[in-house]
């Protein structure tokens, strides 16, 4: 294991290089032109496996490729555990660039963080595991298990292809656990197993009134506003203590166990931190839970989006033929999504004031996940986070969701370890994303231990 250690300390120049290289391809899913970036990044990441000493692949899709690496065969008399590493190499939107004090693909460092588009969403985090895995290969140190990385391209918009790639290989990809950093930790000093993830329903409704835009002062008074008529029903779904106020909404929540409870007050960023992180006057939630379970456990209704009307420079004074809102609903373990959504959109068309016509479009969704932080692989998880880190983890909760966790359990039996090793304040998702460099070395520690932890047991 020594010999493991000091490669991943003699090395790390190289990494920095390699990782800088892996950065510089935008390969954004959600945007078409970028199609030929995603297919050069999935070629150089599985020559780069290839190149430590992974039997790699690349599998086509009816959307972008899929990446798998396997440590070579080892001969053995009994079974060996085998876990999967699971990651992506597409990446969000940069925009707007204006806000990037220096170009997304191009990795910049000032002093410990490296700021790029995909730096710690989630290129930095996978690539700190495929170096632990170098480490085993180069130094001919026996890993104790076997490993097969996926690494696909279609997280950030919705993993269309992987379900399908899952069930078509699932014998092969058959595992004991799937391990995840694709979440985060509250500091840098702080390391933490995720247990529980929020699910999540997506759906655009449109309200349309006049069959085009009318002049405001000719019709204005006489004709229903469109956008005054959402903002109205939008109004009308919280009320002041922060609560939906849709029946049904908090069927089936579970609560928080007293456990977890405790485990949320060892959380390190207070509220004066959280406040002057996102820059609001004031935090507000659901009254009762802290702004840590109010943002990890707790379900939402969020606006995503709004427009509506004219938004040139200047004015222009019309009543507009419609107006549209982008809405999500974070979902939290034993919700259903496909009920939560019936019951949200039921609500909404029966609220929907007659003077507007309202139409509803359904986006994703996916279950909430939630996995018992006192089984032996979660014990083993957290062993590895004390070595790596030389800190006591805590056990927490993330408010994000990432949809396919459902799926192993779903397809491959496997549970997920989330072992995220980003910060609150790495911008994932925004401009100036950036990546931790600590983190980097220390997400490298933590893969390095975790597998002899996780073949103890």
């Amino acid at each position: 294991m020594q010999a493991v250690l000091d490669y991943l300390k003699q090395n790390q120049k190289r990494f920095l290089a390699e990782f800088c290289e892996y950065l510089r391809f935008p390969s954004v899913s959600a945007q078409s032109q970028h199609t030929p970036d995603l297919l050069a990044c999935a070629q150089w990441l599985a020559a780069h496996c290839q190149q430590i000493g992974l039997e790699a692949k690349i599998h086509s899709t009816n959307g972008h490729p899929i990446v798998t690496a396997k440590t070579p065969p080892v001969k053995s008399k009994t079974k060996r555990p085998h876990y999967m590493v699971y990651g992506h190499y597409d990446v969000q939107p940069p925009e707007p660039l204006d806000l990037w004090h220096s170009p997304p693909f191009e990795p910049r460092i000032v002093g410990r963080n490296l700021f790029a588009r995909g730096s710690t969403d989630n290129k930095g985090q996978n690539f700190a595991h495929l170096k632990a895995v170098e480490a085993y290969l180069k130094t001919g140190t026996p890993l104790p298990c076997d490993l097969t990385f996926v690494l696909e391209g279609e997280e950030e918009v919705g993993s269309k292809s992987l379900d399908t790639f899952l069930k078509t290989h699932h014998k092969a990809l058959a595992c004991d656990a799937v391990v995840i950093s694709d979440t985060g930790m509250p500091a840098a000093n702080c390391p933490a197993l995720t247990v529980g993830l929020r699910g999540i329903i997506a759906f655009e409704i449109t309200l349309r009134g006049p069959a085009r835009d009318l002049h405001s002062g000719i019709f204005g008074g006489a004709v229903d506003n469109p956008a005054m008529a959402l903002a109205q029903l939008l109004a009308k779904v919280r009320d002041k203590n922060g609560r939906i106020t849709v029946p049904g909404f908090y069927d089936g929540v579970t609560p928080l166990s007293k456990y977890e409870r405790e485990q949320s007050k060892r959380y390190p960023m207070k509220d004066a931190a959280l406040k002057k992180l996102v820059g609001a006057p004031e935090l507000f939630g659901e009254r009762g839970f802290s702004p840590t379970e109010q943002r990890s456990a707790r379900p939402t209704f969020e606006i995503n989006g709004l427009t509506s009307g004219y938004q040139g420079e200047g004015s222009k004074t019309i009543v507009p033929s419609w107006a549209r809102a982008k809405i999500t609903c974070r979902l939290v373990p034993d919700q259903s999504p496909a009920r939560i959504r019936e019951v949200v959109c039921g609500w909404l068309k029966k609220n929907c004031p007659p003077t507007v016509k309202l139409e509803i479009n359904a986006g994703h969704g996916a279950e909430a996940y939630h996995v018992s932080p006192s089984g032996a692989e979660a014990q083993a998880a957290l062993r590895a986070l004390r070595q790596a880190f030389g800190r006591e983890p805590i056990v927490m909760r993330e408010g994000g969701s990432i949809p396919i966790v459902n799926q192993f359990k779903k397809i491959l039996g496997a549970d997920s370890l989330l072992l995220g090793i980003g910060l609150p304040d790495d911008n994932a998702h925004s401009p100036n994303e950036k990546f931790n460099l600590d983190c980097f070395e220390k997400g490298q520690l933590m893969s390095a231990y975790l597998w002899p932890e996780l073949a103890r047991d």
